[in-house]
């Protein structure tokens, strides 16, 4: 396996976007950076892309980030998904939390991986029981 950074909906809209997201897209273009230097795998859930592909206006400057040949959409597989509905259940959180739960799945498909995340709180949940998942607050 390798080490990864997983980049949930504000992480891809920072570096979509940067004028629009100030100290988010500062911090995002610096783990990004980071990521590239130590030869880490950048990903993206693909259900990250139901929260941040918001029509043409908004897309192509998501579509330009994830034209990059360092940046890959990640598939949800069945395994993915039932591991995220057991985290959920773990943690007693709604389905309105299924997103952080799918990026958290994915994260855990390497040996090592940083969630760069608008939304520590949340992923810090459901991360907590895996010691190689870190979170990065944008």
């Amino acid at each position: 396996m390798a080490e990864a950074l997983v980049l949930d909906s504000e992480g891809v809209s920072a570096l979509a976007d940067p004028k629009a997201r100030g100290t988010q897209a500062h911090r995002a273009a610096a783990i990004l950076q980071l990521a590239y230097q130590k030869r880490a795998l950048v990903r993206v859930p693909a259900p990250v892309l139901a929260e941040v592909c918001r029509g043409v206006r908004y897309d192509s400057a998501v579509n330009h980030l994830l034209n990059n040949p360092g940046v890959r959409v990640v598939e949800l597989s069945r395994t993915a998904a039932q591991q995220a509905g057991h985290l959920l259940a773990r943690h007693k959180l709604a389905s309105a939390h299924a997103i952080d739960a799918f990026v958290v799945a994915i994260a855990l498909q390497f040996d090592t991986a940083v969630i760069a995340t608008g939304d520590p709180k949340d992923i810090r949940r459901l991360a907590a029981p895996f010691s190689r998942i870190g979170v990065f607050a944008l």
